[in-house]
């Protein structure tokens, strides 16, 4: 059977699959999701993934689907079975709103249950893109103050991606004030003066699975490394510039608003850090 979902209890056709207008998700964008990688049958991170998840639920206040035995993981490796994915890569998609309810502002009556979907579909790493590299845009970042929640409320994102797709970009990477955050969908570093430096975690960029891993990869391998931030006036003087993504991997940025970033091809520190990821979702 090929594209099965998984929506409040049933595996569904996709184009089966319906929630109601009363939904809080589709009134209010009230609800979070996740994203998690599989390469050959195996999860990547998937226990760094779940803790976001529950962290992102608790902020919100919404239940936490796990927590009555739900299993979400499972239920991902059941779709990804059925509709034989497991011998490629894929990525599993979760996501959970607060439910259906007359729609007013305040949270629904307690015992609400909420909209739990879950999908799986068969992924295609981007070789080719990282090989070579992209190029991004600037742009404002124009999101709510709690980015490190993972919320289904993505708009100023859609907007800006939109704006990167009519330039001819594969990223806008946001810039709030002066201070450069983080990408649409992706984690930012930049190799400044020979360090590689990215954003502080904290309430103005969701914390990144993959962002992590590759921090922590670089300093294993030894590399100079600052989380703090870095603002846009110091792009000019990048050397590197790199996105990271649980589908972005370590992704090259070799042209940022149609000027060349360093050489204009992908550096030595984005290679190294993409061939150790690439070798620990491996093994």
């Amino acid at each position: 059977m090929s594209d099965l979902v998984w929506l409040n209890g049933e595996y569904l056709p996709r184009e089966r699959a319906t929630v109601s207008v009363d939904d809080r998700g589709f009134l209010f964008g009230d609800g979070v999701y996740e994203v998690i990688r599989v390469v050959g049958g195996r999860y990547i991170d998937a226990d760094r993934h779940l803790r976001r998840l529950r962290r992102s639920l608790a902020e919100l206040e919404l239940v936490d689907p796990a927590a009555s035995g739900l299993d979400l993981l499972g239920i991902g490796a059941e779709l990804v079975g059925r509709q034989r994915l497991g011998n490629g890569e894929a990525a599993i998609y979760l996501q959970v709103t607060r439910g259906a309810a007359p729609r007013r502002h305040a949270f629904p009556p307690a015992g609400t249950p909420p909209t739990v979907f879950i999908a799986a579909a068969a992924f295609e790493p981007k070789a080719s893109q990282r090989a070579h590299g992209v190029a991004a845009i600037t742009h404002p970042d124009l999101r709510w103050d709690r980015c490190d929640i993972k919320s289904v409320n993505l708009l100023p994102n859609v907007l800006a991606n939109q704006r990167a797709t009519e330039r001819g970009a594969c990223e806008a990477i946001l810039v709030r004030g002066r201070t450069v955050t983080e990408a649409t969908h992706s984690s930012v570093f930049a190799v400044i003066d020979g360090c590689v430096r990215t954003h502080p975690n904290g309430p103005a960029i969701l914390p990144g699975v993959t962002r992590g891993v590759v921090l922590e990869l670089a300093a294993a391998e030894g590399l100079a490394l600052r989380e703090d931030a870095f603002e846009a006036d110091d792009l000019p003087r990048a050397t590197e510039l790199f996105l990271t993504g649980t589908t972005t991997d370590v992704m090259p940025v070799t042209h940022l608003d149609g000027r060349p970033v360093g050489m204009g091809v992908p550096g030595p520190v984005a290679r190294r850090l993409g061939e150790l990821l690439q070798e620990r979702m491996e093994r």
